[in-house]
């Protein structure tokens, strides 16, 4: 995911790594919000009466640590 987004655009993919009962979102992918780029994860959530629906988490992406 080391692609820019557009101005305020998205692009979000199911995730082919997430195992049967982890943590890891269901879809993650970039978003752009005014020119800056985040990072994007979403989870597939139920209700009580089974309608589905999208949580999500939006956070800067991740920089690799410099090595000394």
């Amino acid at each position: 995911m080391a692609k820019k987004q557009t101005l305020n655009t998205a692009a979000i993919f199911k995730n082919d790594r997430k195992e049967e009962g982890s943590a890891h979102p269901d879809y993650k992918g970039l978003i752009n919000v005014d020119g800056k780029d985040y990072e994007i994860a979403l989870w597939v959530n139920e209700t009580k009466d089974k309608k589905k629906y999208f949580s999500g988490r939006i956070k800067p992406p991740y920089e690799k640590p410099e090595e000394k």
